[in-house]
């Protein structure tokens, strides 16, 4: 069974990307793509600096991949103000959150990824935070225990999340402003990927940048990991300089075709196509077919399946459509006979 981490194109961090930070814009004009969020923020900026205040509380939600973290470094910049990252696993215990928070000072940002995995407890503590600026401690134990509840100063939480169902309730309230980060289109993907080649000092060509720009599935992370492997390929097999021609052959040997799919996307679909006549075929079945995990199948291989509408969801179970059938060569079938390639 395959790890869905290890996939060129899986939109999680790994620690490769570390190189990443060099390549985050630090301003927000520096940013590509997002404008309907990028406009929302500035207005929430410019607001808080001409009233002279700490940022409202935001939260961010939306795919792996696609800049939270930026955003939340890039509103520290603007406001002129330090950041303090953690993420939600992180924070095991309330005391672990008392730690972190009276250490603040005035206008600082608490940055939180994951904030969805925060444990209840946690959350409790964080609720008079985001609210009332105050902590409130319990000294002692048994009946001589008692409350204590510490002022702290204004701060703002920048909150960050795969999975925003997954965030309570209570805490999604007391976020002022929640935006969602959608997938990049392409001619965002070509600009992030241009102004990479240029901070990497990579001689690329217009047509290298969009090859490696139209696999990406838009999402940046994914484009900048993919450009460093053509990167390595081009000075290793060629002269150095990345082509359509050398960015095509390096990310074919990795399995990435032109439309971003690797061979975990491509099983999929060709279990429910050869092995499942086209379906309806359920989630557990297909799993089992190719000895990957169900969740790995709905959280990681789906998404990207349905936006380029090669998968439908029905009650019966999963359908390859006819967009789907024409990718990976196969004849559409008609009045139920069996699918053949073309």
């Amino acid at each position: 069974m395959s790890d869905p981490n290890n996939r060129p194109i899986a939109p999680q961090a790994k620690p490769d990307d570390r190189v990443d930070t060099a390549l985050r814009p630090q301003k927000l004009d520096d940013l590509i793509g997002q404008d309907q969020v990028k406009e929302n923020l500035s207005i929430l900026i410019a607001a808080a600096r001409q009233r002279g205040e700490s940022l409202d509380h935001v939260l961010f939600y939306g795919p792996p991949g696609l800049g939270k973290t930026t955003l939340a470094n890039v509103l520290a910049n603007e406001m002129g103000v330090n950041i303090k990252t953690t993420s939600g696993p992180a924070i095991e215990r309330a005391g672990d959150l008392a730690a972190i928070l009276t250490n603040l000072r005035a206008g600082d940002i608490l940055f939180i990824d994951e904030i969805h995995r925060l444990g209840r407890a946690v959350e409790e503590v964080l609720y008079p935070a985001m609210e009332d600026f105050a902590l409130d401690i319990v000294i002692g134990k048994g009946p001589s225990a008692r409350s204590i509840r510490l002022k702290m100063p204004r701060f703002s939480v920048v909150g960050a999340t795969t999975r925003l169902a997954l965030v309570t309730a209570p805490l999604r309230a007391r976020f002022g402003a929640v935006y969602r980060m959608d997938y990049y289109d392409e001619e965002a993907m070509r600009k992030i990927v241009k102004r990479a080649v240029g901070l990497l000092k990579v001689t690329a060509d217009e047509t290298g940048i969009n090859e490696v720009a139209k696999r990406a599935r838009g999402t940046p992370r994914i484009a900048l990991r993919l450009l460093r492997r053509v990167r390595d390929f081009a000075q290793v097999r060629a002269d150095g300089v990345i082509t359509s021609a050398i960015a095509s052959s390096a990310l074919d040997l990795l399995q990435v075709d032109p439309l971003g799919l690797d061979d975990v996307d491509r099983r999929v679909l060709r279990a429910i196509i050869e092995k499942f006549n086209g379906g309806p075929v359920g989630l557990n079945t297909i799993a089992a077919s190719i000895s990957e995990e169900a969740d790995t199948i709905m959280d990681v291989v789906e998404p990207y399946l349905l936006q380029l509408g090669f998968l439908d969801r029905t009650p019966q179970g999963r359908i390859a459509t006819r967009t789907a059938y024409a990718h990976l060569g196969f004849a559409y079938p008609e009045n139920g006979e069996q699918p053949r390639l073309l």
